[in-house]
């Protein structure tokens, strides 16, 4: 009898122990894919459908206002400002700005040293080489032309993900990746003849798209061990000073006082608003809502800077490039759609 006891608390033990592991497992699982970005619309904070405020979908919003707005801002400043002296100004103003934040109100979020090495290539990769690539291609090509090629940063981030075995490839990614260059052909195509736009600042811009993609996945691992915040301040600080050996040629020849108050004020924007600002809650709506349903808000940047270029340059946008960027964003919600 007593045997008998004894084998049945030990099969009630075993049972509790492997219901315990599975559950582990599985919250495991869900928290990995959440982190990812996942197929899924959810993250780790967004599991179980919890609904955002109005305050995070109107700082979501702005930011796509601010990012979409960009192009714009920062072909009107290097106007006066050579490229090169923008990234880097523009960049370790921001990341200051995001340092000095992140000591008042998250001060243990400070770097470690075991992670200096990968916060400063994600800073090389993501911000200085990504906003060279950008500032030199928009100075030479359309802020429409700019707005609608960078919406390929998605396809570039999944990519890279299934290089590093995080995504498994399907045939409607394989698909949608090609469809997405398609309409960037289309695109840069049927802009070869227009006035502001060349294929050397497309590519230029398709490059800094490709870095942009690649911050993105990247970033993923560093987001599991600080805030959203934290990353974006120390992948400036790095990326704007990994840039200043090379700007440092081109600084003492900057004509400062020949800034007008627009170019100061186009610098501002760029700098505090769109990188300090929205570059954090970018990455914050990454985190929180997933990678799928951020898409939603990156159709809202390419349109906003597509008429940001339209009413303030002047650019003019026919329908064969509505054709292009159709077919673009069409390609990238099937890509993703995987």
């Amino acid at each position: 009898m007593r045997f008998t006891s004894q084998l049945a608390t030990e099969s009630y033990s075993g049972r509790l122990q492997r219901k315990a592991t599975a559950e582990l497992l599985t919250r495991r699982k869900v928290e990995s894919a959440g982190a990812r970005g996942g197929s899924g619309e959810e993250t780790t904070a967004g599991n179980g459908g919890r609904k955002t405020s109005p305050l995070f979908e109107a700082s979501l919003l702005s930011t796509a206002v601010f990012l979409g707005t960009n192009p714009v801002a920062v072909k009107y400043a290097v106007g006066y400002i050579p490229p090169l002296p923008f990234v880097t100004l523009r960049f370790v103003l921001a990341g200051l700005v995001l340092w000095g934040i992140l000591c008042l109100f998250n001060p243990e979020g400070r770097l470690r040293s075991n992670d200096l090495w990968a916060m400063a290539g994600l800073g090389l990769v993501g911000i200085a080489s990504n906003n060279i690539l950008f500032t030199h291609g928009v100075s030479m090509t359309s802020a429409s032309n700019s707005a609608l090629v960078v919406a390929t940063a998605p396809l570039w981030g999944m990519l890279l993900a299934f290089v590093l075995g995080w995504e498994r490839p399907k045939l409607t990614g394989i698909v949608g990746v090609g469809v997405a260059m398609l309409g960037v052909a289309v695109i840069v195509y049927q802009g070869l003849g227009e006035s502001g736009a060349s294929l050397a600042g497309d590519l230029l811009v398709m490059g800094a798209a490709v870095c942009w993609g690649s911050y993105a996945v990247l970033s993923l691992s560093l987001l599991e061990r600080y805030s959203p915040l934290a990353v974006a301040a120390y992948s400036m600080l790095f990326g704007g000073l990994a840039v200043l050996p090379l700007a440092s040629v081109q600084l003492p020849g900057v004509d400062w006082g020949a800034v007008s108050l627009g170019g100061w004020g186009a610098f501002a924007y760029s700098a505090l608003l769109v990188a300090a600002f929205g570059f954090t809650f970018w990455q914050r709506g990454i985190s929180r809502i997933g990678a799928n349903r951020m898409l939603v808000y990156q159709y809202l940047v390419t349109l906003v800077g597509v008429v940001a270029g339209v009413v303030l340059f002047g650019e003019s946008f026919g329908i064969d490039k509505v054709i292009g960027a159709a077919i673009l964003l069409g390609g990238v919600y099937l890509a993703r759609r995987q």
